[in-house]
């Protein structure tokens, strides 16, 4: 094969990755770090840190791949994914499954350096992971499912920083849960039409008429829970600053999918990345605040 085709071949597999729209990884990431922090009380050890952004990094790229794979029979008639590497005939099903042994085994690596404890946490997180994709045939919310395939880098990170899964851990579990299946209800309204046609399974169709108020539920009974969390972190004031924001922000977003227009519920999906980013700086801020707080007493002032 020579350079050129190589070359060609690299930039399927990278589309069939999804390395090429960073915002699934992102979404993954967001909660994981929430967990390192505080975990950590701050700042996670660096080696800790590293591994788990590659290892979300591999595991995301693993799963699309193992999604497209699941879903190679459906894509070409979603408009969404009808330009995606299966749809177009692009990859077969062995170099697929290659290329899922080769990011697992990548993302295997990055355990190395972690306690057992973290690695009994990553069998049902590969678990989940790689069973999502069939309950679109028979769950009527798989974007639940995939909540929980998506929070278990939160009790991993727990584990690997304490060595222990505490009620924190689990509490911050569960409003990732419901984050999850929130925007990613809005983003099964952007293709319910075609879903609806193919006949497969998603929140959007299950909530029928009332999925913009189901994904507004969702993103307030998120919030809820991070507000548990911060009480049982006994956080300071600058993590309760960001609720205004996160509450406006998911207003917004029940008005934006309420249009139930493609475009705009796609486009919703993609904007929670900034509320990931608004909780992490919560979690950050408020153990740089605690750490400021104990510096100011010890040197008396």
């Amino acid at each position: 094969m020579n350079k050129e085709k190589i070359e060609a071949k690299l930039r399927i597999y990278t589309r069939l990755m999804r390395a090429d729209k960073p915002i699934g990884t992102m979404l993954l990431l967001w909660p994981t770090l929430w967990a390192l922090w505080a975990a950590a009380g701050g700042m996670p050890d660096i080696a800790v840190l590293a591994a788990f952004v590659l290892g979300t990094f591999l595991m995301r790229s693993a799963g699309c791949v193992a999604n497209d794979f699941a879903d190679r029979d459906f894509d070409g008639r979603v408009a969404r994914t009808k330009n995606r590497p299966f749809a177009r005939g692009e990859v077969s099903g062995r170099e697929a499954l290659l290329l899922i042994l080769v990011l697992c085994a990548a993302a295997a690596l990055c355990l190395l350096p972690l306690n057992r404890l973290t690695w009994l946490m990553s069998l049902p997180a590969l678990f989940l992971a790689f069973t999502y994709p069939f309950t679109k045939r028979f769950f009527p919310i798989p974007q639940l499912y995939l909540g929980l395939a998506f929070s278990f880098g939160i009790p991993m990170a727990f584990a690997a920083v304490r060595g222990i899964v505490p009620p924190l851990a689990w509490i911050l579990f569960a409003a990732n849960v419901f984050w999850t299946l929130a925007y990613d209800t809005a983003y099964a309204m952007a293709d319910k039409p075609d879903d609806l046609k193919i006949g497969i399974k998603t929140s959007a169709i299950t909530f029928g008429r009332r999925d913009a108020e189901a994904v507004l539920a969702c993103h307030l009974a998120s919030t809820a829970l991070m507000a548990w969390a911060g009480w049982e972190m006994r956080a300071l004031w600058p993590f309760w600053l960001v609720f205004p924001f996160a509450l406006h922000f998911q207003y917004k977003q029940y008005l934006a999918v309420r249009t139930r227009n493609r475009d705009t519920c796609f486009k919703a999906f993609l904007d929670n990345n900034r509320l990931g980013a608004y909780w992490f700086a919560a979690v950050a801020a408020n153990f740089f605040s605690i750490h400021a707080r104990e510096l100011l007493a010890a040197s008396g002032i």
